[in-house]
């Protein structure tokens, strides 16, 4: 029965394959058949309906409420299972923000007592936010076609903080202006990092600087690149800029596109692709590389930190603990969550593509080679595309601290993940129908939003 769902949800999105699209991170391609046998080839890496309705004979899923794996490592022969319990049909309709209020744990708050609640509408395929650490509340939120717009007690500008769609290239959905990162020193130098795919299709990793850091706008002119990635593909080009706790910034990179990884890049240590890199960007021009990196005087590229990822699409570090969760869009069965605890280092190698998931996929993994669980996973059968996302650490909701929230863009859930006592992670559906959602985010306050790649943003309140 349950193959029997699966072929009918790949006969969906078959039948919408050929619209047009503007997807942040599903990952279409038309070099699917590269690799793959017929078997195993990619269903993920299909075109997904542009904006509009979305489907609305989801199969039954099944939700995940008691996932006992921890951050642990995997050898070529293990492969941990989670623990599923629990059905209900998903169709998504106009969007209602409903949570699953049938579906409630004691380890989370209510959902039925919570909304997402508007705070702008009619943006311009959003895809992200961010916030300059400043005091002043402001928000900056990323549109895909290359502009920044700045949002800011209940009001957005009607200036753009940031225009970038003289450089911003977008040939694929998944392209575009793509991630933002504020100095954590920004009320005094004003500097930002952004994440874009220039007019050729690779990645840029650039600082730019707003002078005064209070303006309400920045300059163009002031953009120095620290990094350009050439891409061999329009599709998973990660995107992620995060400054972590130590002050160095983060940046996720997908494999490079295609299906299946067809040249091993993310197991590969001469490319930066299917990587998160690690930076110092306050010493060294245009950075330095940290002495900590694993491959900081080895074989390797230096700013490589961690490989093994196909298209790590938001990465974000918990305020409180310093812990990073990664969201790794998955290939054609199994989309995960991984996590690393704060002063993780060494080999971090997250096993794609020997693994999908915790799934072996293709290929032998080398003898005694280590691969990191991911914490949670789940099947094709309840959405297609994970959006990685925040740890609640606001002050307006105290019981939700520590709550890892996350979704899915095809199916338009919000789900709740929270570490317990021995060690165990344990997961919940807790919203649904909130539509195509492509990044969460958070303000300087540690609140949570959810964005809505149709044109919202919406913030996480008590009814």
């Amino acid at each position: 029965m349950r193959s029997a769902y699966r072929y009918a949800f790949v006969l969906v999105w078959a039948l919408v394959a050929c619209q047009p699209d503007a997807i942040p991170h599903p990952t279409p391609s038309p070099t699917d058949s590269l690799s793959l046998p017929t078997a195993t080839r990619a269903q993920n890496d299909q075109p997904l309906p542009p904006d509009g309705p979305l489907p609305t004979n989801f199969p039954p899923l099944s939700i995940a409420t008691a996932v006992a794996r921890s951050a642990s490592t995997l050898d070529e022969t293990t492969t941990p299972t989670a623990t599923a319990s629990g059905e209900e049909s998903l169709a998504p309709s106009e969007p209602s923000l409903t949570p699953e209020s049938a579906l409630l744990s004691s380890a989370f708050p209510n959902p039925a007592h919570y909304q997402w609640t508007p705070i702008v509408r009619r943006l311009k395929a959003p895809v992200g936010l961010g916030y300059p650490p400043d005091g002043t509340g402001r928000l900056m939120i990323l549109e895909q076609a290359g502009v920044i717009r700045l949002w800011q007690s209940g009001t957005l500008a009607s200036t753009p903080f940031l225009d970038l769609r003289d450089r911003v290239g977008s040939r694929g959905s998944e392209q575009g202006l793509l991630g933002i990162a504020f100095h954590p020193r920004y009320a005094e130098n004003g500097y930002f990092y952004v994440n874009y795919t220039d007019r050729n299709g690779d990645t840029v990793i650039a600082r730019f600087r707003a002078d005064p850091p209070s303006a309400n706008s920045a300059d163009a002119t002031t953009e120095k690149i620290l990094l350009r990635v050439a891409q061999p593909y329009a599709n998973h080009n990660g995107g992620a800029v995060v400054f972590g706790p130590d002050g160095y910034l983060y940046l996720g990179l997908g494999d490079g596109g295609a299906a299946g990884d067809p040249e091993n890049r993310a197991q590969a240590l001469d490319t930066l692709l299917g990587k998160i890199l690690r930076i110092d960007v306050d010493h060294g021009d245009p950075y330095a590389i940290p002495a900590s990196n694993p491959l900081a005087s080895g074989v390797g590229l230096p700013e490589i930190w961690a490989y093994g990822l196909r298209n790590p699409w938001r990465i974000s570090f918990d305020r409180q603990t310093g812990d990073l969760y990664i969201g790794d869009v998955g290939q054609n069965l199994w989309e995960e969550i991984n996590y690393l605890p704060h002063g993780s280092s060494g080999d971090l190698n997250f096993g794609w593509k020997y693994f999908e998931g915790t799934h072996p996929y293709e290929g032998v993994p080398p003898a005694g080679q280590k691969f990191i669980s991911p914490i949670y996973e789940y099947g094709h059968d309840q959405g297609c595309s994970v959006t990685g996302g925040i740890v609640y650490r606001g002050k307006s909701l105290p019981e939700w601290n520590g709550v890892y929230l996350f979704g899915d863009y095809c199916a338009g859930w919000v789900d709740g993940l929270r570490r317990l006592p021995d060690g165990t992670w344990q997961a919940q559906r807790l919203f649904r129908d909130l539509g195509r959602i492509s990044s969460f985010g958070e303000d300087e306050q540690g609140e949570v939003y959810v964005i809505n790649h149709a044109g919202e943003v919406y913030r996480l309140e008590r009814r």
